[in-house]
């Protein structure tokens, strides 16, 4: 019932019946009845099959929102992982530049060294 073919056979349908009915003594005359009957029961499938499509819809974005918020979850996890790894590395080059910097000033207390 979604496609362009599915639209234009339908019409054609509709035309056929009502050329049918109108230019001979066909089984349902001018007011078409019968073809509003169909038409009536057509329009009441179409609404449920419609809602059913939405709600489908609806649940395939629940699942979607889903997996972001858990992707999102797990990038947070890594990212404070990563974060705490920096910090530790900073904490690392903070040492080290503490300890050049008390052998460079215990080297200048030392005085000049003469070389051979």
């Amino acid at each position: 019932m979604g496609s362009w073919r599915f639209v234009f056979a339908f019409v054609a349908f509709m035309a056929v019946w009502a050329l049918l009915n109108s230019l001979t003594r066909g089984w349902d005359p001018y007011p078409f009845i019968l073809l509003n009957l169909f038409l009536s029961m057509l329009a009441g499938l179409q609404g449920a099959i419609l809602l059913i499509a939405a709600k489908r819809q609806d649940a395939v974005a629940a699942d979607l929102a889903r997996h972001d918020y858990d992707t999102n979850v797990a990038a947070k996890r890594d990212v404070e992982a990563l974060l705490e790894v920096n910090a530790t590395q900073l904490e690392i080059l903070r040492a080290l530049q503490d300890d050049l910097r008390t052998r460079l000033e215990a080297l200048e207390r030392r005085g000049p060294t003469t070389g051979a």
